[in-house]
């Protein structure tokens, strides 16, 4: 090779490698972006509630879709919680480049299926996002959850620097922070995560899924972990959770990638009470609510109620 040629090929890796930088510094040191202005505002979506109903039910059904309608029809169904033109975001756990067999995103048929009755509800626009830990299209594709969200009528959105602005989370730990604008600007928020064990917090369910709402560098937050986690709780209170317990990630969490650490437990959970469904959740890891720091200190913060079976729990096998 001579100089010439050398200094082209070596040119060209230079800047595949700033554009393979630039990627990188986005999605894991936003510090560095410019946010739009300040913003401070309540984001609880939450829905009356009503004695009449169960707080929070538990289909088990291989048919998952299946599972999901029985479990949301025992609350109360989708007329409950959506209304006619609702703006809806929905949040499913898209943190990593998995499979769905791998259990690391939410089950991608169960996300699909949960855009479909928004629209049956009338809803004039769904939209499905998450911050991805992975690069966000690899993870977006290889979840299967692009596909099956966009089937059903689904807006997509990987998360770009302009479609987050800075607000006042008003937490003990999380002060202002540049949070993902569909989770502000929307009329109805449902939150899905799947059941995974995860190293810090023992357990990764439906309050830790809210990491997926900001910006910035999210890795701070795990020096309090508990506090940060009931912080977003408290400033994203869902109108709905929808949990993917169809397969349950036992070890190597949050990312997982063995088979053989999966549990195919066919089980969707739906409630009105993040706390409580967090609570039910974490028993198909092995644990209990109260023996988990931010589900009790949640509790405390009277976000919800560690005894699910308080506020009416059903069970349909």
């Amino acid at each position: 090779m001579d100089r010439r040629e050398f200094i082209k090929k070596t040119s060209k890796a230079m800047a595949l490698a700033a554009i393979t930088g630039g990627t990188g510094a986005f999605f894991h040191n936003r510090e560095i972006m410019h946010y739009e202005s300040f913003l401070s505002k309540s984001t609880d979506f939450v829905v009356p509630f009503d004695n009449s109903l169960p707080g929070i039910a538990l289909s088990k059904n291989s048919n998952h879709i299946a599972a999901l309608n029985a479990s949301l029809d025992a609350i109360g169904g989708i007329k409950r919680f959506i209304q006619k033109g609702n703006k809806v975001t929905i949040k499913p756990n898209v943190g990593w480049d998995r499979a769905p067999a791998q259990a690391a995103n939410t089950n991608p048929d169960l996300v699909g299926e949960m855009v479909r009755l928004c629209y049956a509800g009338g809803a004039s626009e769904v939209i499905v996002t998450d911050i991805s830990c992975n690069d966000p299209r690899r993870c977006f594709l290889r979840s299967g959850i692009r596909e099956s969200s966009e089937k059903s009528g689904a807006k997509v959105i990987l998360p770009t620097e302009a479609d987050f602005i800075k607000t006042d989370i008003k937490g003990k730990i999380l002060d202002v922070w540049p949070v993902l604008k569909p989770f502000i600007e929307t009329d109805r928020l449902i939150n899905m995560p799947i059941v995974k064990q995860h190293s810090l917090s023992s357990c990764t369910i439906g309050m830790k899924n809210f990491y997926g709402i900001l910006g910035g560098e999210r890795h701070r937050l795990h020096q309090d972990i508990d506090q940060s986690i009931v912080d977003l709780a408290a400033f994203c209170r869902p109108t709905l959770v929808v949990i993917d317990a169809t397969h349950v990630l036992l070890r190597g969490g949050p990312q997982g990638g063995s088979l053989d650490d999966v549990l195919t437990a066919d089980s969707v959970i739906c409630s009105t009470d993040q706390v409580a469904a967090d609570s039910r959740a974490a028993e198909f890891l092995g644990l209990k609510g109260e023996n988990i720091g931010h589900i009790m200190l949640a509790e405390k913060s009277e976000l919800g109620k560690i005894d699910y079976k308080s506020i009416g729990y059903k069970e349909i096998v």
